[in-house]
């Protein structure tokens, strides 16, 4: 089990060394659209690149309710430890 804090840092690292967003920007409230210019394909990317990690499918109706950096890890969270967690 991975706790909220690796996942945030997981997904970070994967923000800042695939789309070179600075890690200050980088703060559970960032919106991935507005904050740091995540466009769709960049969030496919990202989810492609999370399921690696994680080793879990990612299913595109988890993704589709991801507006922030925070709903991320919600959904990895999930994905990793279970649901209620």
């Amino acid at each position: 089990m991975k706790t909220r804090e690796e996942i945030l840092q997981i997904v970070v690292t994967e923000l800042h060394d695939t789309f070179g967003i600075e890690a200050e920007r980088l703060k559970p409230e960032a919106d991935l659209y507005n904050d740091l210019d995540i466009d769709s394909i960049d969030a496919i990317d990202l989810m492609v690149k999370l399921q690696k990690i994680t080793g879990r499918r990612i299913q595109p109706e988890d993704f589709k309710a991801v507006r922030r950096l925070e709903d991320v890890v919600t959904v990895i969270e999930r994905l990793v430890n279970g649901p209620g967690h």
